[in-house]
């Protein structure tokens, strides 16, 4: 088995069941609470999920080029004008649904003698290069990073914050078969031999 790659695929997989599961409550939010003003990095909950959402955009750029030996694309800083292109939750939910399976699909295709290979991430001023391993643990942190900031802004409203910090123990699988359920998985599709 492909114990690197496949840990990678876990991580996608899992990405995407806590973007689910954080959507979920923000979906619940009114318009106001999704809108206001908070103390975090990114000045909303709108905001921070704009900003995770365009980042995504901007790595699976880069990941994908590689991976089908395109040229990177001259302008990466289009994934951020505007920078906060959606501003309804359910459009961003749709579109971060979109990304996550888009990363789902590039880390299935991954194997581990391929993690080493370069990809090419053009900056403003430089082309930046990085290893698929290390620019894919980077955007798994982002997104852990920046997932925790959405959850405790949550705290702050009326909807009650996920539980987002479980990694798929085998004993936990009836507590996400719903959330499974919904995004079409299973425990044999993320857990495949």
């Amino acid at each position: 088995m492909e114990l690197l790659s496949h840990h990678l695929l876990t991580q996608a997989y899992n990405n995407g069941w806590a973007n689910h599961r954080l959507y979920k409550a923000c979906l619940q939010l009114n318009h106001d609470e999704f809108v206001a003003p908070r103390c975090s990095f990114f000045p909303s909950i709108k905001a921070t999920l704009n900003h995770l959402l365009t980042v995504d955009w901007f790595y699976l750029n880069a990941l994908e080029c590689e991976q089908r030996g395109e040229a990177p694309e001259a302008d990466g800083e289009r994934f951020f004008e505007p920078e906060q292109p959606f501003a309804t939750c359910t459009d961003l939910h749709t579109q971060q649904a979109q990304a996550d399976q888009r990363l789902i699909a590039y880390c299935r295709l991954l194997r581990d003698d391929q993690l080493r290979r370069y990809v090419s991430i053009v900056r403003p001023d430089r082309v930046q290069r990085e290893q698929r391993l290390r620019l894919l643990a980077h955007l798994f942190e982002h997104q852990i990073h920046h997932r925790g900031q959405v959850h405790a802004m949550l705290s702050d409203t009326s909807v009650r914050p996920p539980q987002l910090d479980e990694f798929f123990c085998e004993e936990e699988a009836p507590l996400r078969a719903d959330d499974f359920a919904e995004l079409g998985w299973s425990e044999e599709q993320v857990w495949r031999a």
